[in-house]
């Protein structure tokens, strides 16, 4: 909006957010539409990302990985958390299986390698090729029976492998055994002076019986100098969610993660309007008075007004939009999601309840088009899947480095515990609403999460908004605007035209 310099006559272009979710009777993706730019008086610089995750619950960045067992387990909970994000740990697992993923992330000190990758004695050069090929580094402890927590007896580095021709010599021949260790407890700041003096590396940091327990790494060192913006609770301990179902033995599940401190429950369903769900949340409203619960997935505001009433600090809004979900296609059931984020967003406003727009997000202009209509954060698995942090190991195919990546409704992951965030009871017959796929090898979430909040913040300039508060003002009181893109022009929006061109990766180095 902006004013005539002639008559002073207010020049309005575009919709409203009513007007373009309104005057449809086809529901909207986020490439159905684009925001109208607005006046840019600052820098990307300037915008502030920070955003409700519920009630009570803020974080920097509007950024949530995903609770599946192929995105979040506590490696990619710690590296969300550091970056100003969140992470939901996924309960595809046994009870104690998940309490030790959050405990993981609670304890975490920055800078401790608590989990580092060990070899043996008798492992060869060869599987020290194989953990650098996929990891990409070498520098590895050698226990004794190549076990973490095991004694440390040695440590093997490039320098003596490199020059050695015969790659099935074993490592216990070629390791330095003359160690630089610290003992359990030491500061970071302490293990990061004697990396220093020591010129070395790596530093083992072992207990009294000389057993592994951690590891500091002089590259992680450097990397993981400075986190301004992490999540972290009133501890200073970095913030964590994990998914329940709504089935009964969920609720020993809750009070065992509020042991170790987890900070918010999302209850993971396909379907969220119903009454499994309803009773798990006022059951952990009632016995947990103080966690924070999201609830989920929604789509309308009838549902939004159930999980509201029912006591949730937080909505989950998604049915069927992401890319390895099939429920819309096997079921005939879900909503576009551009439609169900903009409609569940603007009644749970009123009562000032976030939403996380879930699913059917692959860019950073869909990122940017979920917060403009109302989403206070984005939910992502596949944005996620693939990176270093990413449970699984990479493995090539025609000569591409890649992970896997599948719908917790995949028969794979059925197989594994999956069904029960779709069946409200145990059932012979099981229906697949997601599938199994591969994702191409991203790097670390460390790099890759400050790519898209760059791209985030020279969105946001370009729409003239300093802040996720400021673009919400805007789009309720009418000032942001949208228009409606035709199939046309939204193939005149991306790349044409070329006879060939080579497309911008996701991996950031």
């Amino acid at each position: 909006m902006s004013n005539s310099s002639g008559n002073n006559l207010e020049i309005i272009d575009g919709l409203s957010g009513a007007e373009l979710f309104s005057r449809q009777n086809v529901g909207l993706t986020y490439r159905d539409f684009l925001v109208l730019p607005g006046y840019i008086d600052f820098n990307p610089s300037d915008v502030d990302l920070e955003t409700k995750l519920t009630r009570k619950i803020s974080i920097k960045r509007p950024l949530i990985s995903s609770p599946m067992d192929t995105v979040t387990e506590h490696q990619m909970a710690i590296a969300q958390a550091l970056m100003g994000c969140i992470g939901i740990i996924h309960y595809n697992n046994t009870l104690d299986e998940q309490v030790a993923e959050v405990k993981k992330v609670k304890r975490y000190e920055n800078g401790f390698i608590t989990e580092p990758i060990v070899l043996g004695p008798n492992h060869t050069i060869s599987d020290l090729d194989r953990i650098k090929e996929i990891q990409g580094f070498s520098g590895i402890p050698i226990t004794e029976d190549g076990t973490p927590n095991s004694k440390l007896i040695g440590i093997v580095t490039n320098r003596d492998v490199d020059f050695e021709k015969d790659r099935t010599l074993p490592l216990g021949k070629l390791m330095t055994t003359e160690l630089i260790t610290a003992n359990e407890g030491i500061s970071l700041l302490e293990a990061n002076d004697i990396l220093k003096k020591s010129k070395k590396g790596k530093l083992p940091i072992i207990n009294k019986q000389g057993r592994l327990v951690s590891l500091v790494s002089r590259s992680d060192i450097k990397k993981n100098r400075d986190y301004p913006y992490a999540s972290k609770d009133a501890d200073k301990r970095l913030l964590v969610g994990a998914a329940v179902s709504t089935l009964p033995e969920s609720r020993e599940r809750v009070a065992e993660l509020v042991k170790v401190g987890v900070d918010v429950i999302i209850i993971d369903s396909a379907q969220g309007d119903s009454i499994y769900q309803i009773d798990m949340i006022k059951y952990i409203k009632q016995t947990h008075k103080d966690l924070q619960i999201i609830g989920g997935n929604i789509v309308n505001r009838a549902q939004a007004k159930s999980l509201i009433d029912a006591g949730v600090d937080g909505l989950r809004i998604g049915m069927g939009p992401g890319s390895i979900c099939i429920t819309q296609d096997t079921m005939a059931v879900g909503r576009a999601q551009a439609t169900a984020v903009y409609n569940t967003a603007a009644y749970a406003s009123q009562f000032g309840i976030p939403v996380i727009a879930d699913g059917g997000i692959s860019s950073i202009g869909d990122m940017a088009n979920a917060l403009a209509i109302g989403a206070s954060t984005c939910m992502m698995g596949f944005m996620f899947a693939g990176t270093k942090e990413a449970p699984g190991d990479y493995f090539y195919e025609n000569g591409i480095r890649l992970k896997k990546y599948r719908g917790m409704a995949s028969m794979e992951a059925m197989k594994t515990g999956g069904a029960k965030r779709y069946f409200s009871e145990d059932q012979k017959i099981k229906v697949a609403q997601g599938v199994s796929g591969t994702v191409v090898d991203k790097g670390s979430v460390l790099n890759f999460i400050p790519y898209l909040i760059q791209g985030l913040k020279q969105s946001f300039q370009d729409m003239g908004v300093r802040s996720v508060q400021d673009l919400h003002s805007k789009l309720a009181s009418s000032n942001l605007r949208f228009e409606r893109r035709s199939e046309q022009a939204q193939a005149q929006g991306s790349v044409h035209g070329l006879y060939s061109y080579t497309a911008p990766t996701m991996r950031v180095e």
